[in-house]
C-alpha cells in the first residue's frame, strides 16, 4: 500500500484529520486553549483560483491550498488554512498573503454573483462594487509548517521583504505577518493530540541524530504505519515513507533501526561518490602536469566515464 502513496499527499492527508488540525491551531495560535473543536470543523474547497479584473485587463490566477477548514463562531464562521513547506522560500509571506487574498477574492466573487443572479436592488455605490453595504467577508487564518532540518532564515512578514524604509514610512507600512511553525523548534508548543505530538517530536529527534536516545526513550512504544510514513516524508527517509508491513503499527525501535541502516547506506554511497569525484580531479590534475591539452583531457573523461562534454568540463 505505502509504495503507491504519492509523497506530496502524505502531509495533506495527515492534516485533513479534524483532531490533528484543531490541535495544531490551538497549540500554535491560541496557546493551548481549545478554541477550535474538532467535531465542529468542516472541510472547505482548497481551490482558491480566480480571475482578477482591472478595467479592460483580466488575469487568471491558479492557486490550490493544502488543507482548508472552517468553524462557526456564533452565526458566522472563520476559515483556517495550512500550507506545508519543505524548503526555505524567500517570498513565503507574499505567497501566503496571496493565498489568503485569493480566498477573500473567491468569497467576494461568490457574493457578487449571488446578487447578480437574484437581481438584487442596489444603490449606485453598491452596484459599482457588486457588494451591498452590509455584506461582510469571513476572516482567514493561515499556518505555514516548515519541515526541513535547516533553520528558517527567510522573511517572517511582508516588511522583512522590503528594501530599507525610512522610519516614518516603516511605522505606517501595512504589514502582513506569516504564522510559521518549524519542526526543529516545535518543542515550544504543547500538543494534546498524540499523533501530532509524536510526528513533531520524533522528527525533531531524528534531525538531532541521537538514535540511541530515541531507542531508549521509545523502546516500549508502538507507532502507526501512517505516522511512520509522514515522519519519513519529513526526514526524507524513503525506507519509512514506503513502509510495507502486515499490521497497522510498528515498534519505534524497529523503525529507528531501518532508518539507521538507510542512513548508513546513503552515507556509504555519498562517500563512494565523493571518492570518485576526488579520483577524477586527481587524474585531471596529473594530465595537466604532463602538458596534455584541455581538449584531449575532456575527450578522455567522456570516453572513460561516459560523461557529456559539459560534465567533463566541470573538472577542468
Amino acid at each position: 500500500m505505502a509504495d503507491k502513496v504519492k509523497q506530496d499527499v502524505l502531509l495533506k492527508d495527515f492534516w485533513r484529520s479534524n483532531e490533528r488540525f484543531a490541535d495544531l491551531f490551538n497549540a500554535v495560535m491560541f496557546q493551548g486553549e481549545e478554541v477550535l473543536r474538532a467535531e465542529e470543523l468542516q472541510e472547505m474547497d482548497t481551490d482558491v483560483s480566480g480571475i482578477i479584473q482591472l478595467k479592460d485587463h483580466a488575469e487568471s490566477l491558479m492557486r490550490i491550498r493544502d488543507v482548508v477548514k472552517k468553524m462557526a463562531f456564533g452565526v458566522e464562521f472563520v476559515v483556517f488554512g495550512i500550507e506545508s513547506q519543505q524548503n526555505i522560500h524567500y517570498a513565503m509571506p507574499l505567497r501566503t498573503m496571496l493565498y489568503d487574498g485569493m480566498g477573500y477574492l473567491k468569497e467576494y466573487q461568490e457574493i457578487t454573483r449571488s446578487h447578480k443572479a437574484e437581481k438584487a436592488a442596489m444603490s449606485k455605490a453598491e452596484f459599482l462594487s457588486g457588494m451591498k453595504k452590509e455584506d461582510r467577508l469571513h476572516p482567514i487564518l493561515s499556518i505555514v509548517i516548515y519541515y526541513s532540518e535547516e533553520p528558517w532564515d527567510g522573511p517572517l512578514c511582508l516588511k522583512d521583504m522590503m528594501v530599507e524604509m525610512p522610519e516614518e514610512i516603516r511605522k505606517i507600512f501595512s504589514d502582513y505577518k506569516m504564522n510559521l511553525v518549524q519542526v526543529q523548534d516545535s518543542d515550544q508548543y504543547v500538543f494534546h493530540n498524540e499523533d501530532v505530538r509524536l510526528v513533531f517530536e520524533l522528527s525533531r529527534e531524528f534531525f538531532q541524530g541521537d538514535l540511541e536516545k530515541i531507542k531508549e526513550k521509545y523502546k516500549n512504544q508502538d507507532i502507526k504505519q501512517e505516522l511512520l510514513m509522514v515522519i519519513g516524508k519529513i526526514i526524507d527517509s524513503s525506507e519509512l515513507m514506503h513502509w510495507k508491513q502486515e499490521g497497522k503499527v510498528e515498534n519505534v525501535c524497529t523503525a529507528v533501526k531501518k532508518w539507521e541502516k538507510e542512513w548508513y547506506e546513503n552515507g556509504r554511497e555519498e562517500g563512494r561518490e565523493e571518492g570518485r569525484k576526488s579520483g577524477i580531479a586527481d587524474m585531471v590534475s596529473a594530465m595537466k602536469e604532463l602538458g596534455i591539452t584541455q581538449e584531449v583531457i575532456v575527450e578522455k573523461l567522456c570516453e572513460k566515464f561516459e560523461f557529456t562534454e559539459e560534465e567533463a568540463k566541470q573538472y577542468m
